[in-house]
């Protein structure tokens, strides 16, 4: 059965470009983008591994680790790491999973023969620090990910999380939140002393609470 939201991801120990690592014990208490490649040597994951590099201060503000996989060996990735550092003008600071025997990406869905010939597919997994997936994205080989989008979903899930809020359409951190339908406007009112606009019953703005 595939791996759905809201799931608990599944564990394994497998060798990566850092050495060996056991999954859950390498979470630990953050959350963490675990991000998929097709294959070591490719340009347009070059370029991917090369910006999230850029972003290392980015996630560790958020508490989030970074960790990608391809299929190739850890030898393989350590040689890669080598042409990503030297044209993206970067240091790879986080581990690359080899997976050669497809295990992870077995567990994960990562592998959809109809569209890579068997390879892995380009796909974004956000866990959270309880080891539930709380996003899961897959992009074609053509277009580069967006990772200033992965880390708005990490703003919008870190507040959604510990405020009674929604993110509407286009959301970045420090802009007006919905109100969630369960909360009544007299509740929502007293519950959110900034503010709450009533653009229909069901359709209820507030500041965002924690700015």
């Amino acid at each position: 059965m595939a791996l759905q939201l809201g799931d608990i991801v599944p564990d394994f120990t497998q060798d990566s470009s850092a050495g060996p690592i056991s999954f859950h014990q390498w979470v630990g208490d953050s959350w963490v983008v675990l991000f998929s490649h097709p294959a070591d040597y490719t340009p347009v994951c070059t370029t991917e591994l090369g910006t999230v590099a850029s972003l290392k201060s980015e996630f560790e503000r958020r508490n989030v680790k970074v960790i990608a996989l391809s299929v190739d060996s850890a030898e393989s990735h350590r040689g890669w790491i080598n042409d990503i550092n030297e044209t993206q003008n970067t240091t790879v600071n986080y581990p690359i999973i080899a997976d050669g025997d497809r295990k992870v990406s077995d567990l994960y869905g990562m592998i959809h023969p109809n569209s890579l010939n068997n390879l892995t597919v380009r796909s974004v997994f956000i866990i959270d620090p309880n080891k539930k997936l709380r996003l899961t994205i897959t992009y074609p080989a053509s277009t580069g990910r967006n990772f200033n989008e992965i880390l708005r979903v990490i703003d919008s899930l870190q507040l959604t999380d510990n405020y009674q809020v929604a993110t509407p359409a286009n959301w970045t951190d420090g802009g007006d939140c919905v109100v969630v339908p369960s909360i009544p406007t007299e509740e929502a009112r007293s519950k959110f002393p900034k503010g709450v606009e009533e653009i229909k019953p069901y359709l209820r703005m507030t500041p965002q609470p924690n700015k």
